[in-house]
C-alpha cells in the first residue's frame, strides 16, 4: 500500500503588494493553520518518507512549520516545477518517486492539487464531493494506492481515505 498526501500551502499574505506571487509569505492565519495540520498528519501516522515541495515561499513556509512536528524528519525535495503545477506535471513527479518511498507528500498549490486529487480518485466517486466543492488552504487529502511502485499510479486508481481542512480541526 502506498500513501500520497496532498497538502495545500497554508493561507498566504497579500499585504506586501511589491512581492511577486512566488515570494508571498504566510499570513498570520496560515502560520497557525500549518502546524495544526502538521500535528494532525502526525497523529494519523501519516508522516511522509519524502516531501516534494514547491519552491514558492508559502509552500516552504508551510513545510518549515510542519517539520518540527514530524518524526522522523522526511527527505525533502524542493521542486520548482510544482509551482502552480497542473495534473500532468504532478502525475509525472509521482511516477518518478523513489521505489523505497511508501508515504509521499506533495506540498503545492491550487487549482493543481484539487484537480489532481479529483483525477486520482475519480471525480465522480461519492467521496470526491468535498474536494470538488473546495480544497482550501492548508487542507490535506490522503489517497491510498494498492500498487507495487509509484510508476503504477493512474487516474481513478486511488482511494481517498481522508480529507481534512483547518476549519474541521477547529470544530473537532
Amino acid at each position: 500500500m502506498r500513501t500520497l498526501t496532498l497538502f495545500r500551502h497554508a493561507k498566504s499574505s497579500w499585504t506586501n503588494s511589491g512581492l511577486g506571487d512566488f515570494e508571498r509569505p504566510l499570513s498570520e492565519r496560515g502560520e497557525k493553520a500549518a502546524p495544526r495540520m502538521a500535528a494532525h498528519i502526525a497523529q494519523q501516522d501519516l508522516v511522509p518518507d519524502l516531501v516534494l515541495c514547491s519552491a514558492a515561499r508559502r509552500t516552504r513556509d508551510t513545510l518549515d512549520l510542519a517539520l518540527p512536528l514530524w518524526t522522523p524528519e522526511p527527505r525533502i525535495d524542493f521542486v520548482k516545477a510544482l509551482y502552480l503545477a497542473e495534473v500532468p506535471t504532478l502525475l509525472a513527479l509521482v511516477h518518478d518517486a523513489p521505489p523505497d518511498t511508501q508515504r509521499l507528500m506533495i506540498i503545492g498549490h491550487n487549482p493543481g492539487l484539487q484537480n489532481f486529487a479529483l483525477a486520482l480518485i475519480g471525480g465522480e466517486a461519492p467521496e470526491a464531493g468535498p474536494i470538488a466543492r473546495k480544497f482550501p488552504t492548508a487542507a490535506v487529502a490522503v489517497i491510498n494506492f494498492d500498487i507495487p511502485d509509484w510508476a503504477a499510479v493512474r487516474p481513478g486508481g486511488g482511494h481517498l481515505t481522508s480529507f481534512m481542512t483547518p476549519r474541521q480541526l477547529e470544530v473537532a
